[in-house]
């Protein structure tokens, strides 16, 4: 069985983009005004593999589900390293509880993609993956699977299923995300898969960039624009629901996060040089009806 270490970063949540930051919208955006991503200047080794958990602040009534669902893992060896966002709740005491994470650090950041990007410039593996401290892994054998399809060493990233499920009953399956195999053409579309289910080997965020701090809800889906239809990386699809999400994500908590998360993905098309057809970004949210169907 290949090595698998596992990070697991904490990360503070700050609030939406401001109109003001939005405001490159009113005219051209320079796709080149928002290249920079501090990539660290070392070069990912070979052997191991990594895997990052990114856990939200003050998570003190969910992460113990979360760090169950990991500690649980039939993949035995995972380094899991936990960013906190200084928080003022009991997390770290219940972090204390799960011998197997590796690291823990406690401090103020600059966001959550900051945190992210914390996170991989931290790690010593090679595959990276992202959970929030309030969502967890669906069965035991999530990370064994993953590992599968990173044996293939043209695989350069992989995504899976996901189920949006009620914040107290984790079983009680809200939507339904599934993502289907995808075309380049898909993401004209209003195709992504979810973000956490997406795994990515760490060398093509140290070639290709981390996640763009400029936004502050639409980094995953620029990320995935910039990894999957711009440089076409090669990606495998896990037909599994891996992880269950509870409801009330950040971009979707109100309408006007809906609208600000909007104009930020018309954003993150720009950043890349990118355009999409004028339809693109009303079917991306329009998607999501289908998640309702065969509850």
């Amino acid at each position: 069985m290949r090595f698998i270490s596992f990070i697991a970063a904490l990360f503070y949540l700050t609030s939406c983009t401001t109109y003001s930051k939005l405001q490159y919208l009113q005219g051209d955006i320079d796709s080149t005004k928002y290249s920079q991503f501090n990539v660290p200047e070392q070069r990912a080794q070979k052997g191991d593999q990594l895997i990052i958990n990114v856990f939200s602040d003050n998570a003190a009534s969910t992460i113990g589900d979360t760090l169950t669902s990991i500690a649980d893992q039939s993949h035995e060896s995972i380094e899991h390293i936990i960013i906190d966002g200084a928080s003022s709740d009991h997390t770290s005491e219940i972090v204390s509880r799960f011998p197997h994470v590796s690291k823990y650090v406690s401090e103020k950041d600059k966001g959550i993609y900051h945190a992210m990007n914390k996170g991989i410039e931290m790690a010593s593996g090679d595959v990276v993956g992202i959970l929030n401290a309030d969502d967890l892994y669906s069965h035991r054998d999530v990370l064994h699977n993953v590992a599968e399809l990173f044996n293939d060493s043209s695989v350069d990233a992989v995504y899976a299923d996901l189920n949006f499920v009620d914040s107290i009953d984790t079983h009680k399956v809200e939507r339904k995300w599934r993502s289907g195999g995808y075309k380049i053409s898909d993401f004209y579309w209003g195709w992504m898969p979810p973000h956490p289910t997406f795994f990515v080997r760490r060398s093509v965020y140290l070639n290709l960039g981390m996640f763009n701090t400029v936004l502050n809800s639409s980094a995953d889906y620029e990320l995935m624009l910039r990894l999957l239809l711009k440089h076409e990386i090669k990606a495998a699809y896990l037909q599994d629901v891996i992880v269950n999400m509870r409801q009330g994500g950040k971009s979707t908590a109100s309408i006007k996060n809906r609208l600000i998360a909007n104009q930020e993905d018309r954003m993150a098309w720009a950043m890349n040089g990118l355009k999409p057809h004028y339809f693109t970004l009303i079917l991306k949210p329009l998607r999501k009806i289908k998640q309702f169907i065969n509850l």
